[in-house]
């Protein structure tokens, strides 16, 4: 898969984890494994890139002695989302029309 689509779909994947509640790194990781596995090294620098594109908020808590980073999805994230089911809608037109043959194999 292109790079470039792959790093966009784990955006909108992060995305629609925090789409219900606010959430951390670890249970974000959680949430997405059932659709596309992701670790850490690669969750981190999607969550810095969703806060530098201002799609999420975070805020720091203590929890067991130790500072704990909370995302939460901002109105720019919901329509980043939004975006993406459109965009979504286009490319499965294409996907259809590139397959076309084949289901009539």
């Amino acid at each position: 898969m292109d790079i470039q689509m792959k790093r966009g779909l784990l955006d909108v994947c992060v995305l629609t984890a925090l789409r219900s509640e606010e959430s951390y790194g670890y249970q974000i990781i959680k949430d997405v494994k059932p659709y596309v596995e992701i670790s850490e090294s690669t969750l981190y620098p999607i969550l810095r890139r969703l806060e530098s594109a201002e799609l999420i908020s975070v805020r720091t808590v203590e929890h067991n002695g130790r500072l704990r980073k909370y995302y939460r999805i901002t109105p720019a994230g919901l329509e980043r989302i939004k975006a993406f089911k459109e965009e979504w809608r286009e490319i499965m037109l294409i996907y259809k029309f590139v397959t076309k043959e084949e289901e009539n194999e």
